[in-house]
């Protein structure tokens, strides 16, 4: 696989869904939380918009697949691709997806439920590896979310790499990368482009959607009418991304009303922010403190 041929998988445009199922293709947003999680949206809402608009899900809730489980009980034949963005405790998130209900229901309440913590849709008490290292029991894809994101906080797994906070041979045991991401900007998704290109990765797409406005304006399309099929084809890399990020006005309002699911775990979430953060405030001073002793 070569950076052409992975670049020639993503077009930075605006889905057209009937286009694209009169193609043959399964559009399906891989990255969305609900109010399971830390965004305001319930699943029934999401599931009318995805099912009136044409396109598929993967709820993917921070360290929760409750809003999973509740869209399995609607009859609403969106196709729904078992998933979870578990947040480590040394930074990155990390996109896993399922092939299998019962699956991904042990996952969680064998590796996730008894490790979250006050704030529940930060940081669990595993670290990167233990809960790759987990989730290779079972049947699944597990895929660096929004690998440069975000902000300033380490939340992407090659950032945390690029920093020296993890080792570059953790990324060997990640399947796939998200390398459009709604919430980030074009030149970190054209580097997780890049990155996947480098280490051989499959490729998924998804909004990190909050609102409902903002559901299935980037999508992960193939040829594939089950979640094995779609996930298949994600190991294959016969599938291709399209869509958009959201502008800086979007991002910020977007930003402003996840916050507000927050307020309640204030002091959790800062110590929690706080340990993430620890690393690069000791890389800074030890940069520092070499350059102020060279310069003397």
């Amino acid at each position: 696989m070569t950076k052409t041929m992975h670049r020639e998988r993503v077009r930075f445009e605006r889905p057209v869904l009937e286009e694209i199922r009169n193609g043959g293709f399964s559009p399906v947003d891989m990255h969305v939380h609900t109010n399971h999680s830390d965004a305001p949206v319930s699943v029934k809402a999401t599931l009318k918009k995805a099912s009136k608009s044409g396109f598929g899900l993967a709820i993917t809730d921070h360290n929760a697949i409750s809003g999973y489980r509740e869209a399995q009980g609607y009859e609403s034949g969106v196709l729904l691709i078992p998933g979870i963005e578990v947040s480590a405790r040394d930074g990155p998130h990390i996109l896993i997806y399922f092939y299998s209900g019962a699956d991904i229901v042990d996952f969680y309440e064998k590796i996730i439920r008894d490790n979250k913590r006050k704030s529940p849709c930060l940081a669990i008490r595993l670290d990167t590896a233990e809960i790759v290292s987990a989730a290779q029991q079972y049947h699944c894809i597990v895929a660096a979310a929004h690998p440069y994101g975000y902000l300033i906080f380490n939340k992407g797994l090659q950032k945390c790499i690029e920093g020296g906070y993890l080792p570059q041979d953790l990324i060997g045991s990640f399947q796939a990368a998200e390398v459009v991401c709604g919430g980030m900007s074009r030149q970190e998704n054209e580097k997780a482009i890049r990155l996947a290109d480098r280490h051989n990765l499959g490729i998924v797409g998804g909004t990190d959607s909050h609102l409902l406005f903002d559901t299935g304006r980037v999508l992960t399309c193939s040829k594939a009418d089950t979640a094995d099929e779609f996930l298949d084809n994600v190991l294959r890399m016969e599938n291709f991304i399209i869509g958009k990020e959201l502008r800086l006005l979007e991002k910020g309002f977007a930003g402003t009303v996840v916050l507000t699911k927050y307020v309640r775990y204030t002091l959790p979430t800062l110590a929690i922010h706080y340990e993430q953060n620890m690393p690069r405030a000791r890389r800074f001073t030890r940069k520092a403190w070499t350059r102020l002793k060279r310069d003397r």
